[in-house]
């Protein structure tokens, strides 16, 4: 599928994220979701020797504090924000049964594309 405007928008939010909040070992990945009505909520990965919590995780989480129980679209970016990269399997098992509609960009910065979770 096609990149929309607010896709572009949705990976400039994450980058940001990531080149402002990911500059040590504990955050190196960041995502960004939008809803329907375009509200975007962001997070970071927490990663720690005893396991973690993948940034697309916490994300939800956040939404989830403000009520909202739908998101539409999800990008996470690593390398400080220049590189797209795709949720691990666990976390798109995570995205599948809560968000079955969800759409990811995925892909290479110069070629992103627009993916169906399911």
């Amino acid at each position: 599928m096609e990149l929309r405007d607010t896709d572009r928008a949705l990976v400039q939010a994450a980058s940001a994220v990531a080149k402002l909040r990911c500059r040590s070992q504990r955050h190196t990945v960041a995502s960004a979701a939008r809803t329907a009505d375009g509200r975007v909520f962001t997070g970071v990965n927490v990663h720690h020797e005893t396991g973690g919590t993948c940034a697309e995780l916490v994300v939800i989480g956040t939404a989830a504090t403000q009520g909202v129980t739908e998101l539409e679209t999800i990008v996470t970016v690593a390398d400080r924000g220049r590189e797209v990269v795709a949720p691990c399997e666990r976390c798109q098992a995570v995205l599948r049964d809560h968000f079955p509609s969800l759409r990811m960009i995925v892909g290479p910065v110069d070629a992103l594309r627009v993916a169906p979770v399911a």
